[in-house]
């Protein structure tokens, strides 16, 4: 037996049967460097997805790795009940990054923690329950953000402490809104979202949440503005908005620091993870001072904010902006696209590449069509493993690749596994063309 399959059989004995694991036979991850990582068995894997974009800037950093080193030989752990100065200094330079006026920044310790703040704050703000989520959205798994989760495949239950009310999210593939324009989809999005406030809530709706690229879902990207639009009627009514950045934030996105930079707005909250701690386990809510101190409550973060996350973050913020990183993601990921948009031209089961930066979508649908063919995704991802590549899956119907590398990823590091990928692609469509002969 292999020290994969030893693990594994452990793994299902303790483990709920929820927890998905990828591959026809999962593997042990046991050390990396740059965006190279090794499995128990010692095969090497250049890693297109990050630990789901959370290694944001590589494995074995140094910077990172001699901050951690030092801060854990002072102190890992104190509680925000005491002054903690790696905290201050980190939550200055999100304050600044923000582009909120007059910021706060309270830190957790997840994703999911940030939603769940986030939500808490504008319903405290606005003494109100009721919420706008988008269709395919998703936001965490703890009770409130699987309430404001759009895709069914993350929602295990119809329960929810909020009252959500679902509005469009700027697709392009298929739906409705779909074959218009940018700006037709702007204006009719907006229209909708002022119906969708009269019609569904009683009027004192707490806040619209939104991820400005939907991860989870797929790397839906809507237009340019899109945010915008929907905006104007928010302010109408003076409902809140909060840009879910856990997956976008950094400059992931390669046009700007956040996602919503490109819509012509300024959140009253924006949540961040992943990506800040390059696998060190720390969230957080940046936002209006006025909102984020709604509470008339007294907390506390055991764990959000402590000594030895916050050092490591700050060491990788700090190499994120010095390496300027974000251009690398323009860069990297605008001719990582272009080559996948030439090779799908004559890849039938590719039915579409999309993203921004290094968030990229490979959609998978039967030839000729755009119907979801999840089992050609799940297929290229099995391929792409055996091409010595690791990528990511979403999507609505699980028909999605996501592909995610470490935002510091070189050129040659990803021709190389475009190039894997480009070569998995096409054996599974010519498996998939040959079945249906």
């Amino acid at each position: 037996m292999s020290r994969h399959a030893e693990l594994l059989e452990r793994h299902r004995r303790v483990m709920p049967t929820w927890m998905g694991l990828y591959y026809d036979e999962p593997i042990e991850l046991v050390s990396g460097k740059d965006c190279w990582v090794t499995d128990a068995d010692g095969r090497s894997y250049l890693d297109f997805f990050g630990g789901i974009l959370t290694t944001s800037i590589g494995y074995g950093v140094d910077e990172v790795v001699e901050a951690v080193r030092d801060q854990a030989g002072k102190m890992v752990h104190s509680s925000t009940l005491y002054l903690i100065r790696p905290m201050v200094e980190l939550a200055e330079k999100i304050a600044a990054l923000s582009g909120i006026p007059d910021a706060k920044v309270f830190f957790v310790s997840s994703g999911t923690e940030a939603i769940d703040a986030a939500l808490m704050m504008c319903c405290t703000a606005r003494r109100s329950n009721q919420v706008l989520a988008l269709r395919n959205s998703y936001h965490g798994r703890s009770f409130a953000a699987v309430g404001v989760t759009g895709n069914r495949s993350w929602s295990p239950s119809s329960f929810a402490p909020l009252s959500v009310s679902w509005i469009h999210n700027g697709e392009r593939l298929r739906g409705m809104l779909a074959s218009m324009s940018d700006e037709q989809m702007c204006e009719v999005a907006a229209s909708d979202l002022a119906e969708v406030i009269e019609t569904t809530t009683a009027g004192d709706v707490a806040c619209l949440i939104a991820e400005p690229v939907q991860g989870v879902g797929g790397f839906v990207v809507p237009p340019d503005g899109f945010f915008g639009a929907l905006q104007a009627v928010l302010a109408e009514h003076g409902i809140l908005y909060v840009s879910d950045e856990v997956q976008t934030g950094w400059g992931r996105t390669g046009e700007h620091f956040w996602g919503y930079q490109a819509h012509g707005v300024e959140p009253d909250l924006l949540t961040f993870a992943k990506g800040l701690g390059n696998g060190l386990a720390i969230g957080g809510v940046v936002g209006r001072g006025a909102v984020v101190d709604s509470f008339a409550s007294s907390s506390i973060s055991t764990f959000g904010g402590n000594p030895l996350s916050t050092a490591g973050a700050l060491a990788t913020l700090e190499y994120i902006l010095e390496h300027d990183l974000q251009a690398n993601a323009l860069a990297v990921g605008g001719r990582i696209r272009q080559r996948l948009r030439e090779a799908a031209a004559g890849l039938p089961t590719v039915g579409d590449v999309r993203g921004k930066g290094l968030m990229i979508g490979v959609e998978l649908v039967e030839p000729g069509t755009t119907t979801p063919l999840a089992e050609a995704a799940s297929a290229v991802l099995q391929q792409a493993k055996e091409n010595g590549l690791l990528v990511g899956k979403g999507g609505l119907y699980g028909n999605v690749l996501r592909i995610s590398p470490p935002m510091a990823i070189t050129g040659a590091d990803a021709q190389d596994g475009t190039e894997r990928l480009v070569a998995a692609l096409s054996t599974v469509d010519h498996q998939v063309r040959g079945s249906n002969r």
